[in-house]
């Protein structure tokens, strides 16, 4: 890809999203990508004031990491989890909202900055931006069910959780969280301690809110929501039959057809293609 990196300027969003779809994962600005997904539905408003709480926040976290050293502390993991959580949770009060989780605003980053309450997701997002801008090692971990950091070290590796406190979590914390999500009979895989790309962030970041919206039959919404996601993931033949199944929620078949049979060239697996297929076939006879 190796595009130009955009410039998240202006009161419009859309075209520095679509500029994201062209760009290596590594260009991608996590935190001002999240800030535009954020505007989107904030007609006209200004994103400085919230750019400027990014930048303080890599500020703070430079200044008490270089107090944390300067009163004697090695430069370890727990020093750096250390200067994250003093900025992020006690200076800028940054928590989960365990009484309203399923508000749409604890996925929208402006809303989570002004609220200082967010989702496990949304709060991994401000974490990562801190440190990142100290050039630390970290990464956020897509765990079913949680979203969780990872910061990493000299060879060591520290898992911590930004919706409880910037709490460590240890290896029977992340069994308990994927039992509770998939059932008793899941175990932890190599593939939850990976690091999720800032293009997968972001996109699990939209499912939080597609999913509320469809859980709201506002399938109007949830449509515009799974079309920002092709933007930014162009290449994901998944979000193809997403955006077909809601074409035809809101009544726009031909959309519909177009996108399920786009999707059933793309998926590798037939069982995949099937439900798409039986969808299609009943979208065409509505046509004829």
């Amino acid at each position: 890809m190796n595009a130009h990196k955009p410039q998240l300027e202006g009161a419009d969003p859309l075209p520095y999203l679509e500029a994201l779809g062209s760009l290596d994962d590594d260009q991608i600005d996590l935190a001002q990508a999240a800030l535009a997904l954020a505007a989107i539905d904030m007609d006209g408003i200004s994103l400085q004031r919230f750019q400027h709480h990014l930048d303080a926040l890599v500020k703070s976290v430079k200044d008490a990491h270089a107090h944390l050293l300067s009163k004697g502390e090695a430069d370890s993991l727990q020093t750096r989890l250390a200067a994250l959580t003093e900025v992020l949770h006690e200076e800028f009060g940054y928590n989960g909202d365990q009484e309203t989780y399923d508000d749409l605003q604890n996925a929208n980053l402006i809303r989570v900055i002004d609220r200082a309450k967010g989702l496990p997701i949304t709060l991994c997002i401000l974490y990562i931006h801190a440190a990142r801008g100290q050039g630390w090692d970290i990464a956020g971990l897509n765990i079913p069910g949680h979203f969780l950091c990872r910061l990493d070290m000299d060879g060591q590796r520290l898992i911590f959780d930004p919706f409880d406190m910037a709490a460590v979590v240890e290896a029977h914390d992340l069994r308990r969280i994927v039992k509770r999500a998939l059932g008793e009979d899941a175990e932890l895989i190599a593939e939850y301690y990976e690091a999720a790309s800032n293009r997968d962030i972001l996109i699990r970041l939209q499912n939080n809110i597609k999913f509320r919206q469809i859980a709201g039959e506002d399938y109007e919404s949830a449509l515009k929501t799974v079309q920002v996601m092709m933007k930014i993931d162009p290449q994901e033949y998944r979000l193809k039959l997403d955006a077909g199944v809601l074409y035809a929620r809101v009544e726009q078949p031909r959309a519909a057809i177009e996108c399920l049979s786009a999707y059933i060239k793309e998926a590798p697996d037939s069982r995949d293609r099937m439900e798409a297929e039986m969808l299609l076939v009943e979208l065409q006879n509505q046509l004829h």
